[in-house]
């Protein structure tokens, strides 16, 4: 054998054996989140406290990514090719539509528990200092002199949250009354002085902006604002009544077992429901399920009646199809 050869093979051994050696040199596995569009704070906390664990327990370090938009958009987006590996959504349609789609398994709801549902909101409103208009119900919000921000149902699952809450007050209000309902959904609809695309958008316009008197947003969002930009400036006003807003969870399983994450993912949306992390979430004004979390935060959430989305518009499909559709209520509401 030449001595070019046995060099040649040495390099080779020496190459294999520093891979080998080296697996910390190895690319480190990551993760793509796709949420809703104001959940950017809350995953920033959450996601370095799942590597440490995922260290800690697996002995590796991996990278996580995140995605944000209107949920929908965030669903049209994996549809049309965007390899997310799990979705953290706000609304149960747009999980439902990949799971149509065959990316997400059809019992998703049952991959994990409270319907795959690991914190959830209501809808509540950040008024200005001293509440001048004296916001209280919703029946504040249909008031001649009262302007709303909150982002367009078409494209938000957070806007369309307000609306159906907005709906089932008046359902109640009125004792089911067709006319009357739709009357006060008219009047507060008319009210909404910008429609933007996502909550961070809405929440943009009110604060920055200084549009309306009134920014409609889930309870932890208008909460989680008024810390961030000051408590003497701003109330959060809790209505009696309002809406559960779940925010639903669920493995990609297509992308996930594509990019090799399938463990990982799984994982991840466990690690939501973990003790620690529910203390997380309720440290960003989430409602959770850990009975010792919700014992130790009870005195930061007003008690409200939530009714389901089931209880008023039978189911999701029917409110989206109904309510939502191009032509459908919204639209006619809408109308001059």
């Amino acid at each position: 054998m030449t001595l070019p050869v046995l060099f040649r093979r040495s390099l080779l051994a020496i190459a294999l054996g520093a891979s080998i050696a080296s697996p910390a040199m190895a690319q480190e596995r990551e993760l793509l989140n796709s949420s809703y569009d104001i959940a950017r704070e809350l995953f920033s906390a959450i996601n370095p406290e799942f590597q440490a664990w995922w260290q800690e327990e697996h002995g590796e370090e991996i990278n996580i990514n995140q995605s944000h938009g209107g949920s929908s958009a965030q669903a049209r987006a994996i549809m049309q090719g965007l390899r997310a590996d799990v979705v953290t959504f706000n609304q149960v349609t747009d999980v439902q539509v990949l799971a149509d789609a065959g990316l997400v398994a059809e019992d998703w709801q049952q991959a994990f528990e409270n319907n795959a549902s690991p914190y959830y909101s209501t809808t509540a409103f950040l008024v200005r200092k001293d509440n001048p208009k004296g916001i209280e119900n919703w029946d504040d919000l249909a008031k001649e002199d009262v302007s709303l921000v909150f982002p367009n149902p078409k494209t938000s699952g957070n806007g369309r949250y307000t609306y159906l809450a907005a709906w089932g007050f008046a359902d109640q209000e009125f004792d089911g009354d067709d006319e009357q309902i739709q009357d006060f959904m008219r009047t507060f609809l008319a009210n909404v002085s910008v429609f933007d695309t996502g909550g961070r958008g809405a929440t943009t316009s009110f604060i920055e902006r200084g549009i309306g008197d009134v920014l409609i947003s889930f309870e932890s969002e208008v909460n989680n604002i008024r810390n961030e930009y000051g408590s003497d400036d701003y109330e959060v006003i809790v209505p009696p009544i309002s809406i559960l807003a779940e925010f639903p969870v669920a493995v990609v399983g297509e992308n996930a077992e594509r990019n090799g994450n399938s463990d990982l993912a799984q994982s991840y949306l466990e690690f939501l429901y973990q003790e620690d992390t529910q203390r997380l979430l309720a440290g960003f004004n989430y409602r959770v399920h850990d009975e010792t979390v919700v014992e130790e935060f009870a005195d930061e959430f007003p008690e409200t009646e939530l009714f389901n989305v089931e209880d008023v518009f039978g189911s999701w499909d029917e409110a989206m199809t109904n309510h939502f559709e191009s032509g459908a209520l919204l639209d006619q509401l809408q109308r001059r």
